[in-house]
């Protein structure tokens, strides 16, 4: 089904024209943000799409060869008449707008699409950051969350290259443009690391998320590899934690994974904690070893037991695992650390155990 025009269409044809953005090059600024797009969704597919009369043109794309498509097949068009949320396709067969979309019904076979629009300052939405699976699947709330912060990311890019652009224009002297021209790229940088940091945060509970996990056990696996130093990590879960959900609520319950996250912070500076999944905390111990970390694991077993208030009490088991000399595979490590956590639950939980 081709989708409307939005009530605002030539003026916001106009606002994207301003930009001056179709039809340029590949820009790494814009490639980063449709790879961490597609990482965080767990997509194939992710796209930086604009949308103009005829066609939707994609400034990145990860996983599509294609440069263009017809507006009138594009899932985008749909999205620019809600500015204010992102356009959700669980399934696109058993949607009466998309089941017989070329896109959908041929190549590349979409299933799923998920688009959270692009807007203006001036609430002109110019097309979408969004990703695509080729079966269908629901995103996360904190999925949809970060899609919508990289999306205003994609805007503030634009807005810096078109400020730019005008600065380059209006430029009478060299002194002038290469100050202006500084500015921006400390803009630049500074928006890069704004989005590093929504990408690397748990929304919950303020720690770091599962992708800062991978990037932090990554490196810190290199370095007790490349220096011979010791390393452990914690697998932290709430113990029946789904049984507490279902009597209490789930805003009783977030309250919870809030406060364990913080009493799990007598971690030492040097440490890194982490939300893995659901109610499961894992925390890296650098140049730590496998006694060290037992007794820093009862620490915190103790410091959730006395923290925590809630209308049941709170616990949690925790496993323990060291680094074994010659091990390179972060996923390794994380599967002994699981192992161990298992035996702690098995052992009735509230308690440490360690791995072999």
């Amino acid at each position: 089904m081709k989708a409307a025009l939005p009530a605002t269409e030539q003026g916001r044809l106009a606002a994207l024209h301003r930009y001056d953005i179709l039809d340029t090059g590949d820009e790494r600024a814009y490639d980063d943000i449709t790879h961490i797009a597609s990482y965080v969704a767990q997509t194939p597919i992710a796209l930086i799409s604009l949308v103009d009369d005829e066609r939707q043109w994609f400034k990145s794309q990860v996983g599509l060869p294609v440069r263009e498509t017809p507006r009138d097949f594009a899932f985008c068009a749909h999205a620019l008449l809600d500015a204010d949320r992102p356009l959700v396709v669980p399934d696109a067969l058993k949607d009466e707008r998309f089941a017989n979309n070329p896109l959908v019904t041929g190549d590349p076979d979409i299933r799923f699409y998920a688009g959270a629009p692009l807007v203006t300052w001036d609430h002109h939405a110019l097309g979408t950051l969004c990703v695509i699976d080729r079966t269908p699947r629901e995103m996360t709330p904190e999925q949809l969350r970060v899609l919508a912060a990289l999306a205003r990311q994609v805007v503030a890019l634009l807005e810096l290259r078109r400020q730019s652009v005008e600065l380059k224009r209006a430029a009478a002297e060299r002194e002038v443009y290469l100050s202006q021209l500084e500015s921006y790229q400390h803009k630049l940088e500074a928006a890069n690391a704004r989005l590093h940091e929504v990408t690397l945060t748990d929304g919950l509970t303020g720690i770091g998320n599962r992708v800062a996990f991978d990037e932090r056990l990554s490196e810190e696996l290199y370095r007790a590899t490349r220096y011979g130093t010791p390393l452990s990590l914690l697998m932290v879960d709430v113990d029946r934690f789904k049984d507490f959900n279902d009597t209490f609520g789930h805003q009783v319950g977030d309250a919870v994974l809030r406060s364990v996250a913080a009493a799990l912070r007598c971690a030492r500076p040097s440490d890194f904690l982490a939300r893995y999944g659901g109610e499961e905390f894992a925390v890296i111990l650098p140049a730590t070893t496998g006694e060290s970390a037992a007794l820093l694991a009862e620490r915190m077993r103790r410091a959730v037991l006395a923290a925590c208030v809630s209308p049941r009490q709170v616990t949690v088991s925790i496993g323990v695992t060291t680094l074994v000399p010659g091990q390179v595979d972060p996923q390794v490590l994380v599967s002994a650390a699981d192992r161990a956590l298992y035996a702690a639950k098995a052992s009735g939980r509230n308690c440490i155990a360690r791995s072999d």
